[in-house]
């Protein structure tokens, strides 16, 4: 008997069942879809791309209230959508929001990782004390793990699920002319904690990350047009994203078209990397 060396496996596994039309592949009907962050940004973004494939969202928030948006998401694409006030850094909420998910939804098949912070104290050598260096790791790593280990769960007793983390282009090099070290380092953290996990589940689920470039949200307000000219001559295509012009990785990820990508960064950057 032959088997994986990873995570010994039974080899030939099984393939999947897909079905013969492309653009069914991509469809999400019938999936429940469970998004941190998602009350605006790159989340909201990913939810109502998801909504529109045809999957039950469950809404993550903590200081942007989303019944509201909830409902208008179930209105506009005719899917169940519930909105969920957690605190990613206190673990019980984290655990018990999970569970309340799989209460209300029946299971949870798709999983997206989103919420994050930045890190805007400067040079690691300026901060006093740690509370800066806590914070961003408290959000951006460590909420991650206990993510990880919640959803896991549910993906093993499933026998199935798609784990996506939005990792960063900070997880690959070292952003100037603001300094980040502690975003970076979670970042790269993150990176290598889902390609770990890929090989840990494989037997169960696939694990993937997205890692975004300089994009035009919440996360990046903090920057003065003069930053942001600096961003954009460093980036060859010349200007931020948009957060819709991520969809398609995460929606690409989340479905049947990507039932052989396992432990995969996609990198959506403007080309910032490329140089």
């Amino acid at each position: 008997m032959v088997q994986t060396l990873a995570t010994r496996l039974e080899c030939p596994q099984p393939a999947p069942q897909l079905p013969d039309n492309v653009m069914d592949m991509f469809s999400l009907k019938g999936k429940v879809a469970s998004i941190t962050g998602s009350s605006r940004g790159i989340g909201l973004a990913i939810a109502e791309a998801y909504a529109q494939a045809g999957a039950d969202i469950a809404i993550w928030y903590n200081s942007s209230p989303a019944d509201d948006l909830a409902r208008e998401i179930s209105t506009k694409y005719g899917v169940k959508c519930k909105a969920y006030k957690v605190s990613l850094t206190n673990f019980d909420e984290i655990s018990k929001a999970v569970a309340q998910q799989v209460e209300d939804f029946g299971t949870i098949d798709i999983f997206v990782a989103n919420a994050g912070v930045a890190w805007q104290g400067g040079a690691l050598l300026e901060q006093e004390g740690d509370d800066m260096w806590n914070h961003v790791l408290d959000l951006d790593l460590n909420s991650i793990y206990h993510l990880s280990k919640a959803v896991g769960k549910i993906f093993q007793k499933n026998g199935k699920g798609s784990y996506v983390i939005t990792s960063s282009m900070s997880a690959h090099i070292v952003n100037i002319p603001q300094l980040q070290s502690g975003y970076n380092a979670a970042k790269a953290a993150v990176l290598h904690l889902a390609k770990s996990l890929a090989v840990e589940w494989a037997g169960f689920a696939r694990v993937n990350t997205v890692s975004p470039g300089y994009i035009g949200t919440e996360l990046t307000k903090f920057a003065d047009e003069d930053l942001k000219k600096v961003w954009w001559s460093l980036t060859p295509m010349g200007r931020e994203g948009l957060p819709k012009e991520l969809v398609g990785a995460y929606l690409y990820l989340a479905s049947d078209a990507s039932t052989f990508t396992t432990g995969t960064d996609i990198k959506v950057d403007g080309g910032y990397t490329a140089l």
